[in-house]
């Protein structure tokens, strides 16, 4: 609980969040070192003879992780689109920024403080600053009642938008994790290799297996491995953006709920409290002229 803040976020620490939360633990990168070390000993001895044996082993080589490359591509594409829209949706050109910005102005035009109710003069029954002020305001009430509306219905928009993000947050994040594990073991799986290889090599092993080993396993398994971890940053990155538009969204949706219960109650309020003050001040004026 030391760590407990209300401040949002920074872009940089929801990476190191991520990348944390998606990198295998330390039960999943030990099953996954002993299984490795078992298909590394399985590779190494291939029977060169057997040409069933060798394509099935290149087979798994080259179609490792394929169907979650396909998977993140399809979903990194699809996001691709639909980030802009959700971006548009939380940005400062969105409906409900520009609602705010004008319920800002509103609120600064109808500040009642700076009213002076101990202004007089010759002209004071026609020109009443104070009249002119109430008329003002019934005006503007109807204005900033339609404003309310406007950021009621974009503060909904950002709550499905956020919904989605969530959703589509999940699925990434679990091809993801998906990624990271195939990382795991194909890294795991190319250092047994290559220190067997090494071994072969110092021992005077079959040249023809280290051949098969180092050209139709470690080269297309390290091809593998360098595609998974460009990958594994664009999600990452497509993760992050989504936290980040999320939490935008969060703030934006509580600022509208900020400006109807408090912004704007206090403006009326302080109408209220200054109709009542200068109802009290003509009061006075007129027992002081009976007095």
């Amino acid at each position: 609980m030391g760590d407990f803040s209300l401040d949002l976020p920074r872009t940089e620490e929801i990476k190191k969040e991520v990348e944390k939360e998606l990198a295998p633990t330390n039960e999943d990168k030990e099953l996954i070192d002993n299984t490795m070390k078992e298909k590394a000993e399985m590779i190494m001895g291939v029977d060169l003879d057997s040409l069933a044996e060798r394509r099935e082993f290149v087979q798994v080589i080259e179609t490792f992780g394929a169907d979650i490359i396909k998977k993140s591509s399809v979903k990194n594409s699809i996001l691709q689109k639909r980030m802009g829209d959700f971006s548009k949706a939380g940005g400062e050109t969105s409906e409900i920024s520009r609602g705010l910005a004008d319920l800002s102005i509103k609120m600064r035009d109808l500040d009642p403080s700076a009213l002076d109710f101990t202004k007089t003069g010759p002209l004071g029954k026609i020109f009443n600053p104070i009249r002119r002020y109430f008329e003002r305001y019934k005006t503007a009430d109807a204005e900033i009642a339609s404003i309310v509306k406007t950021l009621d219905k974009g503060k909904n928009m950002l709550k499905n938008d956020n919904t989605t993000l969530e959703i589509e947050q999940a699925d990434m994040r679990d091809l993801t994790k998906q990624l990271a594990q195939r990382i795991e073991m194909g890294t795991q799986l190319d250092m047994y290799l290559s220190n067997a290889v090494e071994n072969a090599e110092a021992a005077g092993e079959d040249e023809e297996k280290i051949k098969f080993i180092k050209e139709e396993i470690l080269f297309p398994l390290r091809q593998r491995l360098m595609d998974f971890q460009q990958l594994l940053v664009v999600n990452q990155q497509g993760i992050i953006a989504m936290e980040v538009i999320r939490k935008n969204n969060l703030e934006l949706i509580r600022a509208v709920d900020r400006a109807e219960t408090v912004t704007i109650s206090s403006l009326r309020v302080a109408v209220t409290v200054a109709g009542a003050l200068y109802n009290q001040k003509i009061v006075l004026e007129k027992v002081q002229m009976l007095n």
